[in-house]
């Protein structure tokens, strides 16, 4: 198990200039495939960039998922285990990511020292310092939560197409419906071969189940993903699901 480090805030690298659920006959269509695949076979620990949006609107989301991020840990006992790098930006200009993380009380300790401050989104900051941080090491899963889109979409779409050529599925997880943000999360989730899964405000119970099967996917693939939606709790598993390709 690899050892935490001590908290660091590392500027994600600069925005570049440069670049319906499914039925549920294709769910179980895609169940069936899923099956023939297995989990990381290079005996790795399974990598996620848990990123979040940290404006001011998003303090009682940041405080939900304080609490439900163990969760995701959990989950991934048995497969193999986890590492996270948190990431989030706030206010005018900052935008930074922590250490590689292997357990809970580390991660909850990192976000518990964050508070949310106003500002406009930087979601291509967060793509930007992903594609990064993949091209050093495998990166099994990225997760974003958040609620709304400020930046020119064909931006964030480049550095997404790029994503899923690195093979770095996108969990677009937002929270309410903006339409604006609804369609930007929807096409980065497509472009990686992701999904976006929208949440109620406080349902914790929602936003708990899709943490909970992105942690599988990225320890132990699409395998351990269908093993969860087979199981009670299982349905943030089978939304995912349902939009993965």
């Amino acid at each position: 198990m690899p050892k935490d480090r001590d908290e660091t805030h590392v500027p994600a690298e600069r925005n570049e200039k440069t670049p319906k659920s499914s039925g549920q006959s294709e769910i179980d269509a895609f169940l069936k495939q899923a099956r023939s695949l297995g989990p990381r076979t290079d005996g790795k620990r399974g990598r996620l960039v848990f990123a979040l949006d940290a404006t001011m609107s998003r303090q009682p989301t940041w405080d939900l998922a304080c609490k439900l991020q163990a969760e995701m840990f959990e989950e991934t006992a048995a497969i193999g285990g986890l590492d996270v790098q948190l990431v989030f930006y706030r206010g005018i200009s900052e935008c930074a990511a922590s250490a590689w993380v292997s357990n809970p009380a580390r991660l909850a300790s990192l976000m518990e020292k964050i508070d949310c401050r106003g500002g406009h989104t930087q979601i291509g900051r967060v793509l930007s310092h992903v594609r990064k941080e993949s091209k050093r090491e495998r990166v099994d899963a990225f997760v974003f939560v958040g609620d709304a889109m400020e930046e020119k979409v064909d931006d964030l779409c480049t550095i997404a197409g790029e994503l899923g050529l690195l093979g770095v599925p996108a969990f677009m997880f937002q929270e309410n419906r903006d339409p604006i943000a609804e369609q930007a999360f929807r096409e980065i989730a497509r472009l990686t071969k992701g999904a976006w899964c929208p949440f109620d405000a406080g349902a914790a119970a929602q936003l708990k189940e899709l943490l909970r099967a992105a942690a599988a996917y990225a320890a132990g693939g699409r395998l351990a993903l269908a093993d969860l939606s087979k199981r009670a709790g299982g349905k943030g598993a089978v939304r995912l699901l349902g939009q993965m390709h």
